[in-house]
């Protein structure tokens, strides 16, 4: 087990905290509004806020319970805010001041003090010293009055069952209509000296520093754009991750909207409040250690999308995904889409600029939409339309056999895609010269099967490394249906077909949508151990929120890491010549009339070797002792070929995919582990096979011999691309090698008792894998 969904904190270290922290403040806001919050000190707060219409508001939140840390950091719930006394300077811009009607108004939620759910408004000019826009304001939760006009109309506040309160931030010509501005409202207040006093002032916070595991951390504006900067980075590192925090910076709430509310370059790339929490994550992520890559989508919120940008299919249909509200997909024949998108690239790469960051891009699943329902591909909308000669051909179903036309527009799309790529990486790379460029590929969509013509599109050729630095290869639904034997070979057929090598490759693992489908980090949790296995460059899980949500905890595991083994062959033509001894564990007791008891502690027997009888040569000492130091003695393991016994049938015998019955199907499992069974019936002993020989697998299902459909992922473990079907029975045949160390640190060499004839001692033995 290498992580720990946990739901609270049992026994973990806890720290204090002052309620009202302003790290631990949230925004919210319907659309189009855009606000943040980000911190500016120990004590103080801002919110950036643009308003696009009169109707619109914003909410600066402090929540009783924390509904966003993850449980290990969660800060206390405590309803009770009555021994509370908060103290502040209130200052703002460009929204209605403190004393206006509609002016900022802390509304509290809770139950009055008979449990009867309330909501009261307290006006703030009510409890402020100073100016509209610039005053100091005291809130004494024991004495507390809503309503407009004190003592008039004063309506008392019972702040002892609080769920939650906020700060109403609205636009000077608010009036609560539907009025469209001509220009967008630009508003911002700042909470500074913040100080909370009284009894209930301080309360626990969860205050762990998980060790460093070696994965990293993915994260979203979109979802985490109601948050502080510092709450977030203090989450990840808290929580173990390191190195590069993979940053998508949406496609919901970073852009200017027009007027008509269409995403817009006027004014700047983006609106305010995104901006201003970027800078403060990129100098945050800085001074902490972390790196940021940029990840920019062609993605955009459906609804502010230009209709001309969109992709459509050949009946003019909209490429939309399945998020509610829907987002649609860039065309990267449309110029002016794409001169968007790297608009929106230059400005997060001058906000990297300016924190001193190390400047790495993400270019995030760029690809042409199938429609998921009916397999309709959208190559034709009208830029795409012109680019591909005016009337292409028409792609029906991208499932399936495909004419040659249809494939040549496949790869025409390809090339207008790879082209639209290599543009935005050049636009990064004219602000940031030494940019790091990645490419994010969704290998599920993307690789298909029912589609495998898809790849011309959307792994076009023209990826091929060098076209990027690092290739990042994302799977979720096939690791969260276990179907890790097509995480094995799509990596593969990823990594032929573009050229980058595992070292040059980044793996996201996993997703998991929705609460109650927690179970599935057990799977993510094994997809990114194996993406460290087998060499990539960097793991990232995605994401932190579903993190925080389900208590995800990983830890590394550091036994299984101190077991390495080095994937060789001992030296086959010393090692054939070697002695065996194949030995149990059993446990007797004698009783005094001679009858004993005996008890097996090994469902399995353990082998050891000698090798030394192989060793005939001063080149086989030579030959020896070098494998020796470079496993450095005991340290490693490493493939050995047992001569008595390395096939699946008997001694001698070619395996056939009949030889070993693996198990049955059950329409569900995907998985089954290679084995070698000894005897019969229910007194045979089972032997797991976890180092089989390349190539030599076949597999049966039953009875007949499946070619394809299934994948080797290691360890001896089948998987197949589909579950096999109830009371299938499952078989394979195979050569197999046997997981061995040497038995001691030291060996013993010479070539007197070489000379003499004696052979050396060179003892092997088997490791559990």
């Amino acid at each position: 087990m290498t992580y720990w969904l946990a739901d609270v904190r049992r026994g973990q270290e806890v720290g204090r905290v002052k309620r009202f922290a302003p790290m631990l403040w949230t925004v919210n806001f319907p659309r189009p509004v855009m606000a943040s919050v980000v911190t500016m000190g120990a004590d103080d707060l801002r919110v950036d806020a643009v308003f696009y219409g009169s109707g619109d508001l914003a909410g600066l939140i402090w929540d009783a319970e924390d509904h966003w840390d993850h449980p290990l950091l969660a800060y206390a719930t405590d309803r009770d805010f009555r021994n509370c006394v908060l103290r502040f300077r209130w200052r703002s811009g460009g929204i209605k001041p403190l004393d206006a009607v509609h002016g900022p108004t802390l509304t509290i939620k809770g139950r009055d003090a008979g449990g009867a759910p309330r909501t009261w408004y307290v006006r703030l000019w009510n409890y402020a010293d100073g100016d509209p826009d610039d005053a100091q304001v005291v809130l004494d939760f024991a004495a507390l009055n809503g309503g407009f006009l004190l003592p008039g109309e004063a309506d008392p506040v019972w702040a002892g069952d609080v769920d939650r309160m906020f700060i109403s931030l609205v636009p000077p010509a608010y009036d609560a209509g539907e009025t469209v501005f001509a220009t967008p409202a630009q508003g911002w207040a700042e909470l500074t000296d913040m100080r909370c006093d009284g009894s209930g002032s301080v309360l626990d916070i969860g205050d762990v520093m998980m060790p460093e595991h070696g994965l990293s951390m993915a994260t979203g504006y979109d979802d985490g754009c109601n948050q502080t900067p510092e709450r977030m980075l203090r989450s990840i590192m808290a929580l173990g991750y390191r190195g590069d925090v993979n940053h998508y910076v949406g496609m919901s709430h970073y852009f200017r909207l027009d007027a008509a509310g269409k995403a817009t370059l006027s004014g700047g790339a983006l609106n305010g409040p995104c901006a201003a929490w970027h800078a403060d994550f990129g100098s945050r992520a800085k001074a902490l250690g972390f790196g940021i890559i940029w990840s920019l989508s062609y993605e955009l919120l459906d609804v502010h999308c230009p209709e001309a940008w969109k992709q459509r299919a050949a009946n003019g249909d909209r490429a939309l995904t399945g998020w509610d509200p829907p987002s649609t997909l860039l065309s990267p024949a449309n110029g002016s889409a794409m001169g968007y998108l790297q608009a929106v690239a230059r400005a997060f790469v001058g906000i990297a600029n300016a924190a001193g960051l190390p400047v790495k891009f993400q270019v995030g699943e760029p690809w042409w939409w199938t429609i998921p329902a009916d397999g309709r591909i959208c190559l034709y909308d009208d830029a795409a339309r012109a680019a591909f000669g005016g009337s292409p051909v028409v792609i029906a179903d991208v499932r399936g056999v495909l004419s040659d036309p249809q494939k040549a527009l496949l790869d025409a799309a390809g090339v207008v895609l790879a082209n639209s790529t290599a543009a935005l990486c050049d636009a990064v790379r004219d602000v940031a010269p030494g940019a790091v460029m990645h490419l994010l590929t969704y290998l599920p969509t993307v690789l298909d099967l029912a589609a495998p013509e898809a790849k011309r599109a959307n792994m076009p050729l023209g990826w091929a490394s060098p076209a990027f630095d690092v290739l990042q290869l994302e799977d979720y639904d096939w690791v969260t249906q276990g179907r890790s034997g097509q995480t094995a070979r799509g990596v593969e057929q990823a990594t032929v077909r573009l050229g980058y090598p595992i070292a040059a490759q980044h793996y996201f693992s996993g997703f998991v949508l929705r609460a109650e489908d927690a179970a599935q980090w057990a799977r993510i949790s094994d997809a990114a151990e194996a993406s460290v296995a087998r060499g990539t460059a960097a793991t990232f899980i995605w994401a932190l929120p579903q993190v925080a949500r389900d208590g995800f905890t990983f830890f590394r595991n550091w036994e299984a890491q101190m077991q390495a083994f080095d994937d060789v062959h001992f030296p086959i033509a010393i090692g054939r010549e070697a002695s065996l001894s194949p030995a149990f564990s059993t446990q007797t007791v004698e009783s005094p009339s001679g009858h004993e008891r005996r008890s097996s502690d090994w469902a399995d027997a353990r082998l050891s070797f000698d090798a030394g009888p192989g060793v005939r040569s001063e080149a086989d000492m030579a030959m020896l002792a070098g494998f020796f130091r470079a496993r450095r003695g005991a340290a490693r393991g490493f493939r050995f070929t047992d001569p008595f016994d390395n096939g699946s049938g008997d001694v001698g015998e070619t395996p056939t995919p009949m030889d070993q019955y693996l198990g049955t199907g059950d329409g569900v499992a995907s998985q089954f582990p290679l084995c070698k069974y000894y005897g019969e019936g229910v007194d045979g002993q089972r032997r797991a096979i976890t180092r089989p020989v390349a190539g030599t697998i076949r597999v049966s299902v039953n009875g007949t011999e499946r070619l394809t459909g299934w994948t080797h992922i290691g360890k001896g473990v089948i998987a197949f691309d589909t579950a096999p079907a109830s009371g299938a029975a499952i078989r394979a045949g195979f050569y197999f090698d046997v997981p061995v160390r040497f038995a001691s640190d030291r060996l013993e060499i010479s070539r007197a008792t070489f000379a003499a004839g004696e052979a050396p001692s060179v003892p092997l033995v088997e490791i559990r894998e």
